[in-house]
């Protein structure tokens, strides 16, 4: 995957670049000090994924993705970890935090390329919605998914990311017109680009949503009705006597 870094940092550059040298399917074809070089360079070519600083002189990292019409996918690199659930709202594939450990670097850009592979093939639909399951075509043949294995729904683009118990699913539809199909007595849509089975849920904390491993950002303008309908309703609370 073509790639480029965008810090203002000169020896961030140098830190991320050398990760890069250790993964083999990534080809680091520029390296920008600012948003608006890097703007000009996207004008110009063909790039699948951006390294993104966020603190930046100028334009931020997140004014930069949201000014794009078709970004490519975006890697946030910074020193505050309090931008993430912004982030993640604008559909970025994850999220590293300063200074990047080269295992946690490996893993983002092992998500990156999933992504981008199933984008490649991804020409599936959703077929049809029942009571219990949704048929999806993808790979010439039709799955079947019941509601009880989808764990979450994550979209990117033009495209959600099905998060099964067994397999990832990635159709083209935006995630708005998935949400207004499935059950809303089973999913929940937790932010701009998030859709949770609540029965996976473990843990609600602040603003994040743990489902086993993974880490869900609930997002601010969905919060309140998400906690009045799927939390408070089952909350065992201390009585006063």
């Amino acid at each position: 995957m073509k790639c480029i870094i965008v810090d203002d940092e000169p020896l961030a550059r140098e830190g991320i670049e050398l990760n890069i040298e250790e993964v083999s399917f990534l080809d680091l074809v520029g390296q920008f000090g600012n948003a608006l070089a890097a703007n000009d360079f996207l004008m110009q070519n063909e790039v699948e994924l951006m390294f993104l600083d966020i603190e930046m002189p100028g334009i931020t990292g997140l004014e930069f993705i949201r000014s794009l019409k078709n970004p490519p996918m975006v890697i946030l690199t910074t020193a505050y970890p309090q931008y993430a659930l912004e982030g993640f709202e604008l559909d970025v594939v994850d999220y590293l935090v300063k200074p990047i450990r080269l295992q946690r670097f490996v893993k983002a850009v092992n998500k990156a390329k999933e992504y981008f592979e199933l984008t490649q093939k991804a020409d599936n639909t959703i077929e049809s919605f029942e009571e219990e399951f949704i048929y999806i075509k993808a790979d010439r043949k039709y799955i079947r998914l019941f509601f009880k294995n989808i764990q979450y729904i994550k979209g990117m683009k033009d495209y959600v990311m099905i998060y099964a118990s067994d397999q990832r699913i990635m159709t083209a539809m935006n995630i708005k017109t998935i949400n207004n199909q499935l059950p809303d007595s089973i999913f929940a849509r937790v932010g701009k680009s998030y859709i949770i089975n609540v029965n996976f849920i473990d843990s609600i904390e602040l603003d994040i949503i743990q489902l086993g491993n993974e880490e869900i950002p609930l997002g601010r303008t969905y919060k309140e009705q998400f906690l009045k309908k799927y939390v408070k309703g089952n909350l065992i609370e201390r009585k006063r006597f």
